[in-house]
């Protein structure tokens, strides 16, 4: 959990879920996985801020419908992205070098599947959400902030 100086804060990630699902993240060793290959610079950024025991929606994304799955939380702070060095992986990139690594991960963890699956188009519909950057028009990154009332809101729909 974040120390007495630093609130909480709250994440949302994006998955295709054929390439990683929520359960994929349940199956995993500890129900914990690092989330590698994010290449965008502003979703890299985000992850150097998030913090051990901040919360973390999963959302479904390039899904009919998208939407928010569950909540997982962050066990190990941002590191340096092995699968930009590896040659092999979707997500090499030549200009990573150990000296240099770029990219980052976290670890997050599995703390719950909703009850609720929670369809973007019915998050569009509360007026709680409306200044979510997931809604955005052409809001597209894979990693982005999400507000404590944001957060609030989402859990109380998804648990039911």
């Amino acid at each position: 959990m974040p120390n007495a100086t630093t609130a909480r804060r709250y994440w949302l990630v994006k998955s295709e879920p054929d390439c990683f699902s929520y359960d994929d993240l349940l199956a995993s060793p500890k129900q914990t996985t690092c989330w590698s290959g994010v290449r965008n610079y502003q979703a890299r950024n985000f992850m150097r801020d998030m913090k051990k025991g901040d919360g973390v929606l999963f959302y479904y994304s390039s899904a009919e419908p998208p939407g928010v799955v569950g909540v997982a939380e962050v066990v190990r702070e941002a590191y340096p992205d092995g699968t930009a060095r590896d040659p092999k992986d979707d997500h090499y990139d030549p200009k990573s070098t150990e000296a240099n690594p770029i990219w980052e991960m976290v670890d997050i963890k599995a703390v719950e599947r909703f009850d609720n699956f929670l369809p973007l188009n019915d998050l569009r519909q509360v007026r709680a959400l409306e200044g979510m950057e997931l809604l955005k028009r052409g809001s597209r990154l894979s990693v982005q902030p999400v507000s404590a009332k944001e957060w609030e809101t989402i859990c109380r729909m998804g648990r039911g």
